[in-house]
């Protein structure tokens, strides 16, 4: 009998712990898990033509077209190591990117996606941000329980300081979610339209979350 494939989209807001709970599921299921700024950095870093051509778009501050980072996916998910599956973390970002993807997946005769949008709060996503903390040493993020900005990062074997970022501001957070709504929720209709969507909530404890993100995915 053949292998399920799990090919999985974790879509929601900045903040809903996509790559917490990518991580998680990956492990899980036992397929890749990809993000789309590692794999971006990877291309570059191996020098690959479509690497060489984005990092030209990364080394002057702009976003890499769309064109660049499907062909990088595409190339990432045709992968021997994806054969049983993968979680996409932070891609499809737009309706032009899903349908992009949907023509690579049908190109590759690859199993349908199952697509799990958490659902959190705009105000539990502001509370989480503004309280969040980053080391600038390590890159280490923390909340402010563990420490405020100027504090000693809380790991051991780091000498660096913590720091709030600027987009981790309530103002600029409510920005982010403002652009997010715009940009990235369509694709919760697009994707509720083809019966490939399943929503999770995703407040409380993090192994509740990935209990049920786990059962989506196995759905």
């Amino acid at each position: 009998m053949a292998t399920r494939e799990h090919n999985i989209v974790l879509l929601g807001p900045p903040g809903a712990g996509k790559g917490t709970q990518a991580v998680r599921l990956s492990e899980r299921l036992g397929v890749p898990h990809i993000s789309t700024g590692d794999i971006l950095r990877e291309a570059v870093a191996q020098g690959t033509e479509l690497g060489r051509q984005a990092k030209g778009y990364m080394d002057a501050g702009e976003l890499v077209p769309d064109e660049l980072v499907i062909g990088i996916a595409r190339e990432r998910i045709a992968r021997p190591d994806c054969a049983g599956g993968f979680v996409l973390d932070g891609f499809p970002r737009t309706l032009a990117q899903a349908e992009a993807l949907a023509a690579v997946m049908a190109e590759l005769g690859r199993a349908p996606l199952r697509v799990i949008n958490l659902q959190v709060a705009q105000e539990e996503i502001v509370r989480r941000l503004s309280t969040r903390r980053t080391c600038r040493a390590c890159g280490g993020i923390y909340t402010v329980a563990d420490g405020e900005s100027g504090d000693p990062c809380p790991r051991p074997d780091c000498d660096g300081q913590l720091y709030q970022r600027s987009d981790d501001t309530p103002e600029a957070i409510r920005e982010r979610l403002r652009a997010y709504a715009t940009q990235t929720e369509p694709l919760i209709a697009y994707y509720g339209e083809r019966g490939l969507l399943v929503n999770v909530a995703g407040e409380g404890a993090p192994e509740e979350i990935a209990d049920a993100v786990y059962a989506a995915a196995m759905a």
